[in-house]
Formats: C-alpha cells, sequence, structure tokens
C-alpha cells in the first residue's frame, strides 16, 4: 500500500514535531520593540473561500480574510474572556436575563455612513438569526432593542450561560443595515462584492484564482490603528508551492492546513520564522468525517460503529498528521470547556468491526465487498486527501468499498449542506464552549437543508436534544458537565459521523511580523495591532 509505505519511511520525521512543540515561540516573546508604521503584509490564502460575508459562509478563509473587514461586539483573550470590539463595554442584570452592550462611538462603515445599534439590531434580527450558529442563540432570545445608537439590549427567554461566548467574528459579524435591509436575499445582494464592514480594513479587489487586496482603513475607530497599509492574500493551491513562499519570504503568514504536517517542524526552524500554537483555543478545531444517517446503510448505528472500528485514527493522528493532533475521543475537542473522555473507545479492531457487519447481514461477494459508499474528501490541502485515501484503504479490509470523489470548496460546501454524500471529510470549529460550537451539529432542530456546519449528518434523539438544552440553560458549571457528560456517552454510542482528531494546529509567520496572534481567535483577528519590522 504505497501510502503507508511512504508514511512509514516518514516515520522518523515525527521526531522533528515533539521538538518543535518544545520549541514554539510566542509572538509575545519577541523582544519589545515599537510598532511601526507602513508596509503590506502577504498571507497564504488556500483554498479560496466562495465568499467573504461571514453572515453567508463561514469557512476558515472567509473567517480570515472577512475578520479583518468585518467586525463583532466582542473578541476573546487566550484563556477565552470576552474583550471588547465594537462593544467597549457591557452588563449583565443579576437574574442573567439582560445583556446590555455599550457601543465604541465614532464608528463608521467603509462608506462613510454612522454605524450605530440599528445595524446590530438588524444584523441579529435579520440576518444572524438564519446562519447555523447563531440561530440556536437567537432562538434564547426574546428581544434584541436599541434603546439609543450606541446601545443594545438582548432579553433572554431563560439563562443561556454560553451567551457571551457567540460574539466573535465566525458567527456575529455585524452587517451594515443601510446595504442590507432590502428584498435581496443576503447571498444574493451585490455588497457581497465589495463588502462593506467597520474593520481595520477595506476591501480592494479580489482577482480570482490569484489574491484578495485589503487597504488600510484611514478613519478606523481605534486612533492610530491600523499600522499596516494593508494585506494581501495570496491564492496559492500547490503544497510545495506554499512551502516555498513561506520559505522565501514571498509570503509571510501560514496557518492551519497550508504547510503539510510533514514540513511544519523543518520551516519553523529556519531562522526567518517564528512558530505558534497559541491562537487557536477559541477554535478547538476537529477532524472528523460526516456520515449520511439518512442513508442506508449509514441509518445503521452498527454500520457507524464498524466505521470507527475499521479506522486507525492513531495512525491518521502520529503519521499523515504527524502530531499535529490527538485521537479524538467524542464529540468535544479536550481543550473544549466541558470535555469528558470517559466514554466508549474505539480502538482500531477491524474484527470487531466485521462482527458488526456481519451481524447487520452485511456479507461479502464475490468480491469480498459488503458495501459500496462514497467518500469526499476536505478540500482543504494534501493531508485532507492523503487522510481519505487510508481511510478508503482501512475500509476496505472489512469489505468497504469506498469511491472518492473530489471538489473545490464552493461544491464541498453546497454537496454536504445539501445533503448530497454519504461519507465527506469536515473540519469544524467549536468556538469556546459546546452550546456555542458542538450541539449545533446533533441537535435535531438543527438539521437544515441547504446550510453548512449545521446538523448536516440529519442525526436525531430527543435525549440529545434535551440534554444539550438543559445544559446551556444551566446556570451552574457542575450542572452543565453532568449534563454534556452524558450527551457525550450517548453521542459516542450513536457515532452519528467518525471523529478523527483533536487538532492542535498552529501559525507560521515571518520574523518581521509582529502583534499577530493577540487573541484566542488567532489570525482571525482584525489585525488593528499588527505590525512590520523592516527587512
Amino acid at each position: 500500500m504505497p501510502l503507508v509505505n511512504q508514511a512509514r519511511r516518514a516515520i522518523v520525521k515525527c521526531a522533528f514535531a515533539v521538538a518543535a512543540a518544545a520549541a514554539i515561540i510566542s509572538p509575545s516573546s519577541q523582544a519589545a520593540e515599537t510598532p511601526q508604521y507602513g508596509g503590506v503584509l502577504t498571507a497564504i490564502l488556500h483554498p479560496e473561500p466562495p465568499s467573504l460575508n461571514l453572515a453567508v459562509q463561514q469557512v476558515a478563509g472567509t473567517q480570515m480574510v472577512g475578520g479583518k473587514i468585518f467586525e463583532s461586539l466582542l473578541t476573546y483573550s487566550f484563556d477565552l474572556k470576552p474583550l471588547p470590539s465594537l462593544a467597549r463595554s457591557w452588563d449583565v442584570s443579576d437574574d442573567k436575563l439582560t445583556y446590555t452592550f455599550h457601543l465604541q462611538t465614532g464608528v463608521t462603515w467603509h462608506d462613510g455612513k454612522p454605524f450605530s445599534a440599528d445595524d446590530v439590531v438588524f444584523s441579529y434580527e435579520k440576518v444572524l438569526s438564519k446562519t447555523p450558529r447563531t440561530r440556536g442563540l437567537m432562538e434564547n432570545v426574546a428581544s434584541v432593542t436599541a434603546p439609543d445608537a450606541n446601545t443594545v439590549v438582548f432579553k433572554l427567554k431563560a439563562p443561556y450561560a454560553a451567551f457571551l461566548y457567540a460574539f466573535d467574528i465566525g458567527g456575529g459579524a455585524i452587517l451594515p443595515k443601510h446595504l442590507y435591509d432590502v428584498d435581496t436575499p443576503v447571498a444574493q445582494n451585490p455588497a457581497n462584492s465589495h463588502p462593506i464592514g467597520t474593520g481595520p480594513f477595506k476591501f480592494k479587489k479580489w482577482e480570482r484564482g490569484a489574491y484578495i487586496e485589503l487597504v488600510k482603513n484611514e478613519k478606523y475607530w481605534k486612533e492610530g490603528r491600523p499600522y499596516l497599509d494593508g494585506i494581501t492574500y495570496r491564492v496559492i493551491p500547490d503544497s510545495a508551492s506554499r512551502r516555498l513562499a513561506i520559505e522565501q519570504g514571498t509570503v509571510m503568514q501560514a496557518w492551519l492546513q497550508d504547510l503539510e504536517p510533514v514540513d511544519v517542524p523543518r520551516v519553523a526552524k529556519l531562522p526567518n520564522m517564528v512558530y505558534t500554537n497559541k491562537g487557536y483555543e477559541y477554535w478547538s478545531t476537529m477532524q472528523w468525517i460526516e456520515l449520511n444517517n439518512a442513508r442506508a446503510p449509514f441509518n445503521d448505528k452498527r454500520f457507524r460503529q464498524a466505521l470507527m472500528y475499521a479506522v486507525n485514527r492513531k495512525f491518521i493522528a502520529e503519521k499523515i498528521m504527524f502530531g499535529q493532533g490527538v485521537v479524538a475521543t467524542g464529540p468535544i475537542h479536550h481543550n473544549t470547556r466541558f470535555y469528558d473522555g470517559n466514554v466508549k473507545k474505539y480502538e482500531y479492531d477491524p474484527k470487531k468491526a466485521i462482527a458488526l457487519l456481519d451481524e447487520m447481514g452485511l456479507k461479502p461477494n464475490g468480491d469480498g465487498v459488503r458495501a459500496t459508499v462514497s467518500m469526499i474528501p476536505l478540500p482543504y490541502g494534501e493531508m485532507p486527501r492523503r487522510m481519505a485515501e487510508y481511510i478508503k484503504q482501512n475500509l476496505s479490509k472489512v469489505g468497504i468499498a469506498v469511491t472518492l470523489e473530489s471538489t473545490d470548496v464552493g461544491g464541498w460546501v453546497s454537496r454536504v449542506g445539501a445533503w448530497d454524500y454519504d461519507m465527506a471529510g469536515n473540519g469544524v470549529f467549536q468556538y469556546g464552549d459546546p452550546a456555542i460550537g458542538v450541539s449545533r451539529t446533533y441537535l435535531s432542530s438543527n438539521i437544515r437543508k441547504g446550510v453548512m456546519f449545521s446538523n448536516t449528518s440529519q442525526y436525531s434523539n430527543p435525549k440529545v436534544d434535551e440534554l444539550f438544552t438543559k445544559a446551556a440553560s444551566a446556570g451552574d458549571d457542575a450542572e452543565r458537565q453532568k449534563y454534556y457528560s452524558e450527551v457525550q456517552r450517548i453521542l459516542v454510542e450513536d457515532v452519528p459521523l467518525l471523529w478523527i482528531v483533536d487538532t492542535n494546529y498552529g501559525t507560521m509567520l515571518n520574523k518581521r511580523v509582529h502583534d499577530a496572534v493577540t487573541t484566542g481567535l488567532g489570525v482571525v483577528g482584525n489585525y488593528a495591532d499588527t505590525w512590520l519590522s523592516k527587512e
């Protein structure tokens, strides 16, 4: 098997991953210098996102680029404490039912129109309430009002423990009411082609397949910011070209899967590079395989359990991802609040997989095939493709034939969102609290055809719905842990999808780049404080 042999030959390289992890340099550990104005930051953009409107798409590329154009009410520290963004401060009533946000003053949209509380109310009521993440939040909101131009008040129907975790840029980007309060659906609004936000950088140009150019917002509300003249995101499809670009300084930033895991340790040691794992605390990304629970044989729990036993997830974590993650135990990342690893374990055991398939009556035909299914790899670089190829090899050993179907990001989003798949790779952010980033994947109320990052597996369990609902509203962390522990045990038994790896990604930065990763949102932050030192 070529893939396995290749990975085994490369096993020695895993030792470098350990060394690199031990020598990680935080951006804040660079010698303190006085920030300088000027210069254009260049960064890898891969794959190219379908849109920059964060209310339409929440894929990683959209969040990274859109996070410089649009802003949300809050951002979050490395230890996941809420920090000001468009909201300068906030108050919470004693009964935890009223949240009052006091907005920054002197804020204007990139087209010169004034920003106000009306934009926030409109965004939440008319736009964000329809997105997969914020829809769940808004179901707990009785009203959103603007008592004056600089104040927004959210009144809840019942206490919602995760409420202040829900205002990041990915799920809470504020759109200009004067451009989007029209009859045209948000996804078809002409403003999407030239996004207008309040952020420190303005959209200038998008040359499809080549680059996206952002320029400095000279009228940004934060005095003296930004330092950069602009940011250019370069679309580089080929993994070898991405590595050369960061090595040679053609680009100054790479994140997530921009670099192949096997290349990260060596590139991190180059004298012009700084590598950090900070900035992923809020995301806590998981790699998993979506399973279409509405289709046979995936509608049988025994088949889904057989898949878990049949896939060597440890090999994927250690030999394909080269230590950039650990084997997942269930639906909650081990770095996320309320994680509980005391659940059923699925060690690599093809014999158990075969026994379950036999129990289902899926007997092998003359070619040894028990079932034939298709899989769409996650279209984010070479590593997810290799993972898919390896999973195909694993499943073939238990009589499951897999056909791999390639697509670009737009096609992947369209097909998975429309439930037009058997199996599909996915990488999903957890957003600091299970009520925000986890429950959306499993709640039956979030089975929404055509909406990506919802319950696209179409899994439904009334007990799971009940537990997630109780956990979100419980006021005490111990009580929340009880509910989340139970829901993890149920989900791991039901296996609505295949949890592969809890990732531990990093960001590669040229040493000229300063103050890029300053929050738990990493490179999705707005870069108002980012600056470049001289060459």
